[in-house]
């Protein structure tokens, strides 16, 4: 997950020359049934979990039982060589791709997740557990306070690194039951999801998702598309993200940094 690369140094003055550790970012190709389908721009490690989490936002998968294996494809270069950077995701037969999917060959990079994904009505059509149908969950701004400190401190990476963003995964009494890192918010999202894929946890319905940075519109769709009811950003969030939020009753917590925080939607979850 990370590289060193040597850096001149300046401080007040001073010039030394020093290794420095780097967050590492390659491109991954995700290949559907053989078919590519997206290349994504990630840090390398979980990219089975990756795959899996980004074929649930995609609508494709919601069960253990969907996915058959996942395997790197030999022969990824000219010379028949193996980079580790292509990931073909094998569906079982019964399971329906939908025409968005088969469609589409995007390019998403660390940044911007989905650039110019479906409307707000496409993901509250093909979402499996609507959030408004799921069992209340109750939490406590006291709890979400704790949360981004406790993210904090499972960021291995980013404290030699400095340059990772990650996301969590709490229970509703503030558990932490997993965390992720990658170069892209969307992908430590994506890593999460897929590792509960594959776990079988599917719907993640008595859970909060804590990001850090903004809540950007394919992390409230990706939120959504797991059954995962509260999602929390040290951050703001755009305003497309406010809109399926309200849409499809997601609780978005911004802002929340220390007691503050700013709920923009689904505040009946918060007591």
């Amino acid at each position: 997950m990370t590289e060193r690369r040597k850096v001149i140094r300046i401080r007040d003055g001073a010039v030394s020359t020093r290794p420095d550790t780097l967050v590492a970012e390659e491109p991954l190709e995700i290949r559907l049934n053989g078919k590519p389908l997206a290349i994504t721009m990630r840090t390398p490690g979980d990219d089975f979990a990756l795959a899996a989490g980004f074929l649930v936002s995609e609508g494709v998968l919601g069960a253990a039982s969907d996915l058959l294996n996942i395997v790197y494809c030999a022969g990824a270069t000219a010379d028949g060589s193996n980079t580790y950077n292509v990931v073909d995701v094998k569906t079982a037969p019964d399971v329906a791709l939908p025409d968005i999917t088969l469609e589409r060959n995007v390019y998403t990079t660390s940044s911007c997740g989905l650039c110019g994904k479906a409307s707000l009505d496409a993901v509250r059509t093909t979402a499996r557990w609507p959030i408004a149908d799921t069992p209340p969950v109750r939490v406590a701004p006291e709890l979400l306070a704790m949360l981004p400190e406790r993210l904090r401190a499972a960021q291995r990476v980013f404290d030699r690194t400095g340059g990772l963003h990650a996301a969590a995964l709490f229970s509703e009494d503030g558990e932490l039951l997993d965390t992720r890192e990658d170069v892209g918010r969307h992908n430590a999202v994506d890593k999460l999801v897929g590792r509960a894929l594959q776990k079988g946890d599917l719907p993640l319905s008595r859970t909060i998702l804590m990001v850090s940075g903004r809540a950007s519109f394919e992390l409230a769709q990706k939120a959504v598309m797991a059954g995962i009811p509260v999602l929390a950003a040290v951050s703001a969030p755009s305003s497309l993200a406010v809109d399926l939020a309200t849409e499809t009753g997601l609780t978005l917590v911004g802002f929340l940094r220390g007691s503050s925080m700013n709920v923009y939607a689904g505040e009946q979850r918060v007591l």
